[in-house]
């Protein structure tokens, strides 16, 4: 199964250098489910001022927010976000701790 990746909001300007509603973070959620155990993770990223194409904001895809999201996190960062997920699935499915008490 593959990771999901959502965007849950985004922060804009409302007007900057002639444009409106400019994008400048989203808000992300990495998830992943194998059998009966999950992990997620949760962030913000800031995003750099348009520059050459612009889309507008009712033109926005959440595919293309994610894909904002991912560049701006650079690809080890996206590898170890998924890589922290995976950990957390492997943990849920075999711990390596617990707690409680005897009694």
């Amino acid at each position: 199964m593959a990771h999901t990746w959502t965007v849950s909001a985004m922060d804009y300007t409302i007007s900057q250098d002639g444009k409106t509603n400019v994008v400048n973070t989203v808000h992300w959620r990495c998830s992943k489910t194998v059998g009966d155990n999950s992990g997620s993770s949760y962030g913000t990223v800031g995003l750099e001022a348009p520059s050459g194409s612009f889309v507008e904001w009712a033109d926005i895809t959440e595919a293309t927010a994610v894909g904002w999201a991912k560049a701006a996190l650079g690809d080890d960062q996206v590898a170890a976000t998924e890589a922290a997920i995976d950990a957390q699935i492997a943990e849920e499915a075999n711990p390596t701790t617990g707690e409680g008490v005897p009694w």
